[in-house]
């Protein structure tokens, strides 16, 4: 099957290329948002090819996967098809809703011509899509290994754009946190944040660097209030790193007990992060609870072959 999507989320289209069928990513001259092409930080097989726009009009698509909503408009301009009519179309949400609770309605609501993806249950409950189709395929990821060694009594925290996002991905915590265990903080913009927060920042590192600096830390911290559920907490606990987490959105049914510490009461969380601290023992033993759960929920096995069943679904 040949699959049309955009390079958007570089860690969720890791393990989605991963399948084996053959995946065209449009490329644009300045590798803009939505031209991205292929990776340059993640290691991506072979079968996931580079298309200009110009040259879509010549491919043979079996079904468009769009996750943003302008991409629908893109491909019918590109391939002089339309989406949901003239071949398949499906909608990934990666996304948690934002707003109130009565206006969290989602931009594919109310159509029959699209399937809408959500990553967690969560997200599925919390958007208000009408009559729109809907599934829920949880994440999958590429096993890292298991990498942990909790060398440095630190605690690595990962973000993306943690200025713009703030309060959202709890980088209002990460001072309250760095006093009781200082942190590392990863991801894009953690440079300039880190001047913010007096933090020490590790950015713009290729996915298996990361993975390797990840794992020196003792624990790992998931300061993050009201977003999808972050594919870096999967990483973290594949990597064998215990975890402490604040228990909102997706996190409490993904992260077990024996695998860490989820809460909202910072209490609780400042324990968790004194008792790892001291223990390296405890935080070794916590981690290989998390990387067995890991493997087992978020596996990328059976994320492929969730997706696989979707795929043959939609194209008959």
């Amino acid at each position: 099957m040949r699959v049309l999507l955009w390079h958007v989320h570089g860690s969720w289209t890791t393990s989605f290329v991963h399948g084996r069928h053959e995946y065209l990513l449009p490329v644009t001259p300045d590798r803009g948002p939505y031209g991205r092409g292929r990776a340059r930080t993640w290691d991506w097989p072979p079968n996931v090819l580079e298309v200009s726009p110009g040259a879509l009009t010549h491919e043979y698509v079996d079904v468009v996967v769009v996750q943003r909503p302008e991409e629908e408009a893109l491909a019918r301009e590109w391939l002089h098809r339309r989406p949901g009519r003239d071949l398949p179309l499906v909608y990934v949400e990666h996304n948690a809703p934002q707003g109130r609770i009565a206006e969290l309605r989602h931009p594919m609501a109310d159509r029959n011509d699209v399937l809408l993806v959500h990553v967690t249950h969560f997200n599925a409950l919390f958007w208000d899509v009408g009559t729109t189709p809907q599934r829920v395929i949880e994440h999958g990821i590429v096993d890292p290994g298991d990498q942990y060694t909790g060398e440095f009594e630190r605690a690595a925290v990962v973000v993306n754009e943690p200025l713009r996002r703030w309060r959202v991905t709890g980088t209002d915590l990460i001072p309250v946190i760095d006093e009781v265990l200082p942190v590392d903080l990863f991801g894009m913009g953690a440079r300039a944040a880190a001047r913010t927060l007096g933090v020490r920042p590790l950015e713009d590192l290729p996915q298996a660097e990361l993975h390797r600096e990840m794992a020196r830390r003792r624990v790992y911290v998931h300061p993050v209030r009201w977003t999808s559920l972050g594919l870096s907490l999967v990483e973290a606990m594949q990597l064998g790193m215990p975890v402490v987490a604040l228990a909102t959105t997706a996190v409490p049914e993904s992260v077990p007990a024996e695998a860490g510490v989820v809460s909202n009461d910072p209490a609780v969380l400042g324990g968790a992060l004194r008792t790892l601290r001291a223990d390296a023992e405890e935080a070794r033993r916590v981690g290989k609870a998390a990387r067995t759960h890991a493997l087992e929920r978020f596996g990328l096995d059976r994320f492929l072959a969730d997706w696989d069943e979707l795929l043959e679904e939609v194209a008959q």
